[in-house]
């Protein structure tokens, strides 16, 4: 789009983790929660759209969140379903650890892209991981709670959805209008982690 190839794009995140989630490890099957989203993306004038975005991943992490298994990384077989190894793995501390650095970074940086600080921003809708996650990446950006967008509680961690989710409802119910300006931020599985400036 910033190439003028194309004028519109459809974004969706889409997640069903209950298929891969081992209901009796509480570990996990607490967290997580399937959904979907997406929006409509448009080339934009006028200083509105994508003001600034950073994205970064380190596969060297991946082993910390994963599905041990899956498919392409080995054959799925009834070995696996007996161990139960099928099911999405976590070392929580340590995903705790990156993801609070890694969102905190890309806030950071996708900020400095947009030549903006916290205060500047209208509303933040991160990734709905857990509430302690997005508490520590809204004071690194120096955002206030009552600017940020919450609905972990009501979802779990959908994931991929989580941010689209959040987006729709947070312009259906008027935390989003007409020049507002939003600070998106992700980190999922794999690792891969990002940010976004977006004026609306």
């Amino acid at each position: 789009m910033a190439t003028g190839g194309y004028e519109t794009a459809l974004v969706v995140g889409v997640e069903r983790l209950s298929a891969i989630t081992d209901w009796k490890d509480r570990s996990t099957c607490v967290l997580f929660g399937d959904g979907a989203g997406a929006a409509i993306l448009k080339r934009s004038k006028h200083h509105k759209g994508i003001l600034s975005s950073y994205v970064r991943s380190d596969g060297t992490l991946g082993d910390l969140l994963c599905r041990p298994p899956g498919v392409p990384a080995s054959p799925f077989s009834t070995g696996a379903v007996d161990s139960r190894s099928q099911y999405i793995t976590m070392n929580g501390r340590e995903v705790f650890k990156h993801a609070v650095r890694s969102m905190s970074d890309a806030a950071s940086r996708a900020l400095d892209g947009a030549k903006l600080t916290g205060t500047d921003i209208d509303l933040m809708i991160p990734h709905q991981a857990n509430i302690r996650i997005i508490e520590a990446t809204a004071k690194h950006a120096n955002i206030p709670m009552d600017k940020v967008y919450v609905n972990v509680d009501r979802f779990g961690n959908t994931s991929a959805a989580s941010i689209p989710i959040a987006l729709d409802e947070a312009i259906e119910t008027g935390r989003i209008g007409e020049g507002s300006t939003v600070l998106l931020v992700a980190f999922g599985a794999g690792f891969t982690w990002g940010a976004m400036v977006v004026r609306f």
